[in-house]
């Protein structure tokens, strides 16, 4: 880990579609970024890979290239979409960086720590249960443990009544 020099600290923030990270987001940028410094952030958003489905897989379903590139197309424009959702919530820091990559969001997000020299990974807690976890997976938990500085996974508080806490 580089630790904070006078380029500032490389702070890469994941995100997806949920409202977890976003929330983690938001967090970081209230107690982690601070304003004017020369912190780089750095949002990365990853494109789990597409289903490939085989010709004696019993569907009966064949897709055309047209039919995949529309679909690759789509899942571009959801990837852009969120992370200008995201990039507007940034407004007061200076250097931010969006990337999108192709992949496993476990392994690409450990690969893109270790390339660009990151010093923190911020993540968001979807709170799967156990089970759910099991057949899913959990990034944050994979990161945690792969990755070669320290990963910061927020968790977004339980609403009670309607309201956050």
């Amino acid at each position: 880990m580089a630790g904070i020099t006078e380029n500032g600290r490389r702070i890469m923030v994941a995100i997806d579609e949920g409202d977890e990270s976003i929330y983690a987001l938001t967090w970081s940028l209230k107690n982690l970024i601070f304003q004017n410094s020369k912190d780089h952030l750095i949002l990365i958003y990853v494109k789990p890979p597409r289903v490939v489905y085989s010709a004696f897989d019993g569907t009966g379903y064949l897709f055309s290239s047209d039919v995949t590139a529309t679909m690759e197309k789509y899942s571009q424009q959801v990837a852009e979409s969120v992370l200008e959702k995201a990039k507007l919530l940034c407004n007061n820091v200076q250097n931010v960086e969006t990337r999108i990559e192709n992949g496993d969001p476990r392994d690409v997000i450990c690969q893109a720590v270790q390339r660009l020299g990151v010093d923190i990974l911020v993540m968001g807690s979807h709170g799967y249960g156990v089970i759910k976890r099991a057949f899913l997976g959990s990034v944050s938990n994979h990161c945690a443990q792969n990755v070669k500085c320290p990963v910061l996974i927020v968790k977004k508080p339980k609403s009670t009544d309607g309201e956050d806490n």
